[in-house]
């Protein structure tokens, strides 16, 4: 038996779970330069549960698109974290109903009771600061892919 390759995804939708730190590297990168309106988070405080509905850039099949030379795609999907007890954002205003927000990253710093803080990182200085009982975190992908808008890579500089 050998491991999967990166390019066997193809255009089946991911469906992660990131439960350490590892785990959460891989999320982190999957969802770079994803874009969403800041009305598009929502935090459930009976369930402790914070979600984002996100414009995600298809990092996994850029390679593939290149060498076919397809056009880079985006994907809908849901950022889900669970076991949240607290919610902080900074740098922006979450009820500006025209603002879009792109998410550079996501870092944990666990505690010694095994949570912590996950920091979900914004682009503009902004970021939203998850307080949780647990790393527990879930990416899946709710949509077909899609011809990405701006037909670019995302860039920083």
């Amino acid at each position: 038996m050998t491991d999967a390759r990166f390019e066997e995804g193809g255009e089946a939708p991911l469906r992660l779970v990131a439960q350490d730190a590892e785990d959460l590297k891989v999320l982190s990168t999957l969802v770079q330069d994803a874009v969403l309106p800041a009305t598009e988070l929502a935090f459930d405080a009976r369930r402790r549960r914070f979600v984002l509905l996100l414009n995600r850039f298809r990092w996994e099949d850029r390679v593939e698109a290149e060498r076919v030379g397809r056009a880079y795609e985006r994907v809908r999907s849901v950022l889900v974290v669970e076991d949240v007890l607290k919610v902080q954002s900074f740098g922006f205003d979450r009820t500006d109903k025209d603002l879009v927000l792109s998410l550079l990253s996501l870092d944990f710093a666990a505690d010694a009771e095994g949570g912590g803080r996950l920091t979900l990182t914004l682009a503009g200085d902004g970021a939203v600061a998850l307080d949780v009982e647990a790393l527990d975190v879930r990416l899946d992908d709710v949509t077909r892919p899609y011809r990405a808008p701006s037909g670019k890579v995302p860039g920083h500089g």
